[in-house]
C-alpha cells in the first residue's frame, strides 16, 4: 500500500452524509473494516456510508453498464457492507461529479448495483444556490405476503416494498412510537428479507404529506434515506388508494425526513422519481500514516 495521501470529500443529502473517495480507475482496495473506520464519527471522517467513485468500465460489477453510464456508484454502508442502492447517495454522487467538472447541469446516467439511474441536475439559482437533483429511482416492487415490525414489544403491520433494496414500511400515529432505533427493529417473517431490511416508520402530516424515521440496514438510524422515502411514498399511496398504473395519473407526495424534505413522484408507468438537495461540505486529504494503518 502506497503511503501517498488520498483525496476525499464529504457531502450530504438531507443530512444523510457520506465520505466520498474519487478512484476513477478502481485502484483502491476497500475491505469492510477500512470502510467502517473511514465512516467512524470519532476515529475517522464520519458518515452514514461511503461513495466510491469509479468509472464503470474499470469495475467488474459495472462494466456491463459502461455503454449507458460512464460512472459507477460503488456504495458501501457505514459498517462496510456493500449495498445495492442509496437514493440520497446518488444525488451527492452527482453533485460531486458536477463539482469536479465531470458532469454539468442537465441529464446524467449513473450506474449502481440496482441498475442505471437517470439523474437531472437543475440549474443553479441566481444567488448561487445549487439546483435540486432529481433521480429516477426505478420501479417499486411490492412482494406478496404479510410482514410486520416489532418495536418495544408492540407488533405493527408493515408493507414490503423493494426499491432495488428491501424496505419494511410501518405507519404509526407518532414517530416517537418508532423508539430509539439504535438496534434493528424485528421484522417478521425473516424469510421475507433474507439479506435484512431497511425499516421505515411513517406518520401523516397532511394530504399526500408524510414524515418518516428510518433504521438503515448496516448504518442504524439516519437523518434521511432516499430509497426509504420512495418506499414510504409508494406504501402511503397504496394505503390511500392511489395507484398511478390504475388511474393513469402520477401521484406526488412530500416526505419529511429528520434532515429535510424530499418530493417523490410515482408515474403511471411505475417509474419513481425523487427530488431533493445535495451538498458537498468539505474536501481534503487523508493523512498518509493513518491511511497506511487503515487500508491494506
Amino acid at each position: 500500500m502506497s503511503t501517498a495521501p488520498l483525496a476525499f470529500l464529504k457531502g450530504h443529502g438531507t443530512e444523510n452524509d457520506f465520505v466520498i473517495l474519487p478512484d476513477p480507475e478502481n485502484r483502491l482496495d476497500l475491505p469492510p473494516a477500512a470502510v467502517a473506520r473511514l465512516c467512524d464519527r470519532r476515529a475517522g471522517i464520519g458518515g452514514d456510508g461511503l461513495l466510491h467513485v469509479v468509472r464503470s468500465a474499470a469495475h467488474p460489477e459495472a462494466a456491463g453498464m459502461a455503454g449507458e453510464a460512464e460512472w459507477f456508484m460503488d456504495y458501501r454502508n457505514g459498517d462496510g457492507s456493500v449495498a445495492e442502492m442509496c437514493g440520497n447517495g446518488v444525488r451527492v454522487f452527482a453533485r460531486y461529479l458536477q463539482r469536479a467538472g465531470l458532469a454539468t447541469e442537465g441529464d446524467l446516467a449513473l450506474a449502481t448495483r440496482a441498475g442505471v439511474r437517470r439523474v437531472h441536475i437543475a440549474k443553479t439559482a441566481d444567488d448561487g444556490t445549487p439546483g435540486d437533483i432529481t433521480v429516477g429511482m426505478g420501479r417499486a416492487r411490492l412482494p406478496a405476503g404479510e410482514v410486520s415490525v416489532t418495536v418495544d414489544g408492540r407488533r405493527r403491520p408493515a408493507r414490503n416494498v423493494n426499491m432495488g433494496n428491501p424496505h419494511a414500511v410501518a405507519f404509526v400515529e407518532d414517530l416517537a412510537h418508532a423508539g430509539p432505533l439504535l438496534d434493528p427493529p424485528q421484522v417478521t417473517p425473516a424469510a421475507a428479507y433474507p439479506e435484512g431490511a431497511n425499516v421505515e416508520f411513517a406518520a401523516d402530516r397532511g394530504p399526500r404529506h408524510v414524515a418518516m424515521r428510518v433504521h438503515e440496514r448496516g448504518s442504524g438510524e439516519t437523518r434521511s434515506c432516499g430509497t426509504g422515502a420512495c418506499a414510504v411514498m409508494v406504501a402511503a399511496a397504496r394505503r390511500d388508494g392511489a395507484d398511478p398504473a390504475v388511474t393513469g395519473r402520477p401521484a406526488t407526495y412530500t416526505v419529511d425526513v429528520p434532515g429535510g424534505r424530499l418530493v417523490i413522484t410515482e408515474h403511471p408507468d411505475g417509474a419513481v422519481e425523487m427530488t431533493g438537495p445535495a451538498e458537498i461540505v468539505a474536501e481534503g486529504t487523508l493523512d498518509a500514516r493513518w491511511l497506511a494503518a487503515v487500508l491494506p
